[in-house]
């Protein structure tokens, strides 16, 4: 059996929050967002069909959990939720907070510009950690 490995594209680009109980959580190292991103902790899983169908309902809640947690943080006025995969084929959904004025708005974050590096601990950290 192969083992989960997060790829390193990822683990180059975000911090490890914390285990759920499907997905491993990682906050992206970009402090003009609170942005989360959600990896299953199962092998070679490309799209969410891969999914068992109780995985999938797992995933779908861990979804909800994210976002109900970065919804609650300053300045989020709108969710963006996101799963793309075509720079990095393992599955994982990004949970963004936006904002009107925010340096990508109204379009997407991803490649938008280079990430500002949070200095000390990211917000969505310490709101995981409470909830």
């Amino acid at each position: 059996m192969t083992e989960f490995v997060v790829d390193p594209v990822i683990a180059g680009l975000t911090q490890t929050i914390t285990d759920w109980p499907l997905s491993r959580l990682f906050v992206f190292n970009d402090s003009r967002y609170h942005w989360g991103l959600l990896v299953p902790r199962r092998a070679g899983v490309v799209e969410m069909c891969d999914l068992s169908p109780e995985d999938q309902v797992q995933m779908m809640k861990e979804i909800v959990q994210l976002s109900n947690i970065i919804r609650t943080l300053p300045g989020v006025e709108k969710l963006n939720v996101g799963n793309l995969g075509n720079m990095v084929l393992q599955l994982h959904v990004h949970v963004i907070g936006r904002f009107k004025g925010d340096p990508a708005w109204p379009g997407p974050v991803w490649g938008h510009s280079k990430p500002v590096p949070w200095e000390g601990t990211a917000p969505l950290m310490a709101a995981v950690s409470k909830s």
